[in-house]
This record gives structure tokens, C-alpha cells and sequence, in this order.
């Protein structure tokens, strides 16, 4: 299954999961068929079966969650607290001082110097994704910028162009 994010689930969306099948565990025990705890507990049919063999072959410890799937990130935990820390200090304090942007490219070089490890910038990403970090596209307006004659352009002249 994917999900919109790429990400898969978060811990708390692993355990609310969970929990519905831990009440259709629940369920099973009271002899509710899978038709009906598919219905009671909004999941499809299919799933209510598939629940009801592993439930039927390992009882309620069968329908816990075996964590996120997937291979164990090399991204270790303590990594990504430094990471943090390195980001809050800004690209100028690791070398990058023509501007005050980080760019995917740069972090994967930080992580790299660091940790000696080299992501891409797809899973670098991800990574930032995973730490809550989003995309910010900064504003940037030149310093001889002249907002009267801005608006006048998109008043007058705008316009006549836009016609054209």
C-alpha cells in the first residue's frame, strides 16, 4: 500500500490501527463474524477475514503491530538529534556563508563530513520529513527594490500587456 506522503505510517497512526484490530480481536472472541466487525469497525471485508485466520492461529498476540516495515534507517537516532542541532545553528556556522539557505545538496554533505555516510538527497529528504522539517521557499526582494514603481508596473503597464 503507499501512502500520499511516502513516509507509510507514523507511531501513532501504527497504534490506532492497532486498536481496531484489537477490538475485532475482542469481537471474534464474542463469536462476531467478520462481516459484521467489518461493518461495526468501518474496514473491508477482507481485512476482517484476514484478521480472523491470524487471530484463529495466534490469538490476540497475532493482530499486534510488528512496527514500521521497511529496513531500519542508517540514520541512527542520535545522528538525527545532531542533525537538528546543525540545522539550527545555520549554513553559515558549517561553511556556507554566501547565503542563509539549506539546500538538500548541503545537508547530505554535512551528514556525509560528519558521520562519514552518504545519503541521497531523496532519502535526505525523507529523513527531514521524518524529523518534522518541511519545505520552506524563502522570500527573498532585492534590497533597491521600489514598491511604489512595483505597483505602478502592475497597475499601467501590466495590463496592456496582458491584453497583448
Amino acid at each position: 500500500m503507499r501512502y500520499p506522503d511516502g513516509g507509510g505510517l507514523s507511531a501513532r497512526e501504527r497504534a490506532r490501527r492497532e486498536r481496531v484490530r484489537l477490538e475485532a480481536a475482542e469481537m471474534f472472541e464474542q463469536g462476531v463474524r467478520p462481516p459484521q466487525v467489518a461493518k461495526r469497525l468501518r474496514v473491508s471485508r477482507k481485512s476482517a477475514y484476514a484478521w480472523q485466520a491470524r487471530w484463529r492461529e495466534g490469538g490476540t498476540d497475532a493482530l499486534a503491530s510488528k512496527g514500521p516495515s521497511g529496513r531500519t534507517s542508517r540514520m541512527k537516532p542520535e545522528w538525527r538529534a545532531w542533525l537538528e542541532e546543525a540545522l539550527e545553528q545555520g549554513p553559515a556556522a558549517h561553511g556556507w556563508v554566501e547565503d542563509q539557505r539549506w539546500t538538500l545538496a548541503r545537508i547530505v554533505v554535512l551528514v556525509a563530513r560528519r558521520f562519514h555516510v552518504r545519503f541521497s538527497p531523496a532519502q535526505m529528504w525523507q529523513i527531514l520529513h521524518q524529523m518534522g522539517w518541511t519545505v520552506q521557499t524563502p522570500v527573498h526582494r532585492a534590497v533597491e527594490r521600489d514598491e511604489r514603481a512595483v505597483s505602478t508596473w502592475v497597475k499601467e503597464t501590466w495590463p496592456r500587456v496582458e491584453r497583448r
